[in-house]
């Protein structure tokens, strides 16, 4: 992580980030294992693994998965939520100093938490704890910005309401970086599309786990919601929006 303030970001967001945040899709790992090679008798290490979204994705399909993450509130919650699966176990560790040992994983998950990493410093460290054969899956959700009113109308609501939206949000590297970032090693990338279905309740905890969406006790919390409640009204179809995203994923062995 980039610093401390990075790594506890979310600390106060737990239990709107276990409930509300989208999972991974399905067709994700299909690809993974069908064009790279990825199997379910490889070692993952789920770097920046937070409440364990990203490692059960992995733990559904038959791997063995090591969750690291450095906030304690957040590896918590994953223990809580996956700790009685024999295939998991979580370590307290950072991206850049993992605690894992040399050429010891096979492939490296690193969802949503990737931008917030001091990216040479992980290249190493992924270098370090990879098998020579071992692989890094580098992917995330990109919340779609336009296409739907809702859609447009959120990411309006996001630049009105947001505490520090613009310097936080959708900070994601494209294409030409993540192959820079691997080096030589790069061997390509894929994009699935997916959604969450979302009640008004849901929309809301969805918005709350955000780390810009400001909390109770601040004076932009109440016309915030306000302004949801208007655009969910507006927008839903039979009581609900569609929250779209493309998730894209990276690949290589960093070097």
């Amino acid at each position: 992580m980039n610093d401390l303030r990075a790594t506890e970001r979310f600390s106060n967001r737990v239990e709107d980030y276990v409930r509300y945040r989208p999972d991974y899709p399905r067709a994700m790992l299909d690809w993974l294992q069908r064009e790279h090679g990825v199997t379910p008798q490889w070692l993952v290490a789920d770097v920046g693994a937070g409440t364990g979204i990203s490692s059960k994705l992995f733990l559904d399909a038959d791997y063995r998965v090591i969750a690291v993450e450095p906030n304690a509130a957040m590896r918590g919650a994953a223990e809580k939520w996956l700790g009685l699966d024999e295939h998991f176990r979580a370590l307290d560790g950072r991206a850049d100093k993992t605690g894992l040992a040399a050429h010891s994983v096979d492939l490296v998950s690193v969802a949503q938490a990737f931008h917030w990493f001091d990216q040479d410093a992980t290249r190493h460290e992924f270098a370090r704890i990879l098998r020579p054969h071992g692989l890094a899956a580098i992917y995330w959700n990109s919340r779609r910005l336009v296409g739907t009113p809702f859609l447009e109308g959120y990411e309006a609501l996001l630049q009105r309401y947001g505490t520090d939206y613009t310097s936080v949000a959708e900070r994601y590297a494209d294409e030409p970086r993540m192959r820079a970032w691997f080096g030589e090693g790069y061997r390509g990338t894929g994009s699935f599309e997916h959604r969450q279905q979302l009640d008004f309740d849901s929309l809301r905890g969805r918005l709350m786990s955000s780390s810009y969406a400001p909390k109770e006790d601040h004076p932009q919390h109440a016309p915030m919601m306000q302004a949801l409640r208007e655009l969910f009204d507006a927008t839903a179809t039979n009581g609900k929006i569609s929250f779209d995203y493309d998730t894209r994923v990276y690949v290589g062995h960093p070097g």
